[in-house]
């Protein structure tokens, strides 16, 4: 390690998964950019099945995606680089620069690690080029020793770079200075010099309580606590992975939508404006839980549509949706769960798992082929619903769908394309477009016909732009800039100064 480290960079890495270098990250690209910094964010690898679909084309991360709104940016492959979508326990689609590239199980993927590896140095250094600052996101924990030869992720990419880091740890889940401390012993001499502080995330109670466990961490280390960030309850941002399950209290909720947390759950975010809604009580309902009376059961993206379509009827959601489409109520599916209410799903490359034929649920009358080519796009356009609702998202999936339920379109989008389809009896809805609730006209009409009419005005994007300035204000209060300025010699920008509001 030098003595000076890369003067444009921070690396934010955590001691666990989920310790909250996302949140972190996307915090600092926010008052960076509010103190008129040119600044990018960059995860050279993420493991995650909720994506987003770039400007120039490809997928990366939801993460990133919303690191890069923080930053004021539209989302770049370059933004993550190697993005790894798990297919099973052991395999994963390997998508380079925004495209597919590979179909790996993990012995395999260790061995194209170098060529992955390519991929992230050369968009780090596009970046580097282009923006005064570059905010690196770590994955999972720095201290995996299984996973540390030809490491991209974490100390790896820090090392390759000379990249100065942050860990970060999360306080709410426990044993906060046994991860800080076993994090650094695990490693290496030049990797924990490289460490210039620690983070603590999720804080409860009074903070003078914590001063004696702050004192000795920092005397046992030598490395200084550069803030203690508190919980912050009710925060919507987009989950880079987990689905989130709790529920909130909800006494006005007029509408209940349930569903299914399948195993391969893909872009789960998409329900995330039914979550909100405060008239909208919505649950995820896991494996062996029992399955409630509702009026709207949304059936999400998958990255294995026909293994996912399988554990659903393992699971008894069959039946349940025949007796709930008999009784009156309404289905939507979205990406893979559009393709499970159609006839039959063919995967005859085996793209998605072994090749073969599935009969699907058989509620729209069209079936899917899954192909190689992945349809990557953004798009605009309006609902065929009372009023032609205006609308936007996003389509990321392999699957082309065909038959006469097409006719009746749910979309009819910009691009002159009619997209998704509607049953004759206008109770089961499908399209590939994601993000459909988070437009707030397209949101209170799909609300209506689900039953919930005159549903409170909801705008997601606005209450997601909201979240991440009352981020930003917290994180930059409870961060000590002079000693995290101090620690990184070079950036003016983060002296102790007023934000640029």
């Amino acid at each position: 390690m030098s003595d000076t480290m890369n003067l444009n960079s921070l690396m934010v890495q955590g001691c666990t998964s989920d310790a909250g270098k996302s949140t972190l990250v996307a915090a600092l690209c926010r008052i960076f950019k509010r103190r008129g910094v040119r600044v990018a964010p960059f995860k050279p690898q993420n493991m995650a099945l909720n994506s987003a679909v770039t400007e120039d084309g490809g997928e990366i991360g939801r993460a990133q995606a919303l690191q890069a709104q923080a930053a004021g940016l539209r989302a770049h492959t370059d933004f993550n680089p190697v993005l790894l979508k798990p297919s099973t326990d052991k395999k994963a689609q390997v998508i380079i620069h925004g495209r597919v590239a590979a179909d790996l199980d993990a012995r395999d993927y260790q061995a194209y690690k170098p060529r992955a590896m390519q991929a992230v140095l050369a968009s780090w250094a596009r970046l580097c080029e282009r923006y005064e600052a570059v905010l690196v996101e770590g994955a999972g924990s720095p201290a995996e020793i299984n996973l540390r030869a030809r490491d991209i992720a974490n100390m790896g990419f820090a090392e390759a770079v000379d990249c100065p880091v942050i860990l970060v740890a999360d306080i709410d889940r426990g044993g906060v200075f046994a991860h800080l401390v076993g994090t650094l012993e695990l490693l290496s001499a030049s990797e924990a010099q490289r460490v210039v502080g620690f983070v603590i995330n999720r804080f409860r109670g009074d903070i003078a309580l914590l001063a004696p466990g702050l004192e000795w961490l920092e005397q046992r280390t030598g490395k200084p606590v550069l803030g203690v960030l508190p919980y912050l309850h009710g925060l919507f941002l987009d989950a880079e992975d987990a689905i989130a399950t709790q529920q909130a209290d909800k006494p006005a909720a007029r509408l209940k939508v349930i569903a299914p947390a399948y195993p391969r759950t893909s872009n789960h975010n998409d329900l995330d404006p039914l979550r909100l809604h405060p008239e909208v009580d919505f649950q995820w309902i896991g494996a062996h839980q029992a399955i409630p009376p509702a009026d709207l059961v949304v059936l999400p993206g998958s990255k294995a549509v026909r293994a996912d379509l399988d554990w659903l009827r393992r699971q008894g959601w069959e039946s349940y949706l025949q007796r709930h489409l008999r009784y009156g109520g309404k289905v939507l599916g979205l990406c893979g769960g559009y393709q499970m209410l159609g006839q039959a799903i063919h995967d005859p490359l085996g793209l998605e798992g072994a090749p073969g034929s599935s009969p699907g649920l058989g509620w729209l009358a069209c079936e899917t082929t899954l192909a190689p080519e992945k349809q990557l796009r953004n798009v605009v356009g309006r609902l065929t619903l009372a009023d032609a609702p205006a609308m936007s998202g996003y389509e990321i999936h392999l699957g082309v769908t065909h038959g006469a339920a097409l006719a009746r379109p749910l979309v009819r989008l910009a691009d002159g394309r009619a997209e998704g389809a509607c049953s004759a009896d206008d109770q089961v809805l499908g399209s590939y477009c994601h993000g459909l609730f988070e437009h707030p006209e397209a949101l209170a009409a799909l609300l209506a016909w689900a039953g919930l009419a005159g549903a409170a005005p909801v705008d997601f994007a606005a209450r997601r732009e909201a979240d991440l300035e009352r981020l930003a204000d917290t994180v930059e209060a409870a961060l000590d800039w002079s000693r995290l300025a101090a620690r990184l010699p070079g950036r003016p920008w983060l002296e102790p100064a007023a934000a640029v509001r």
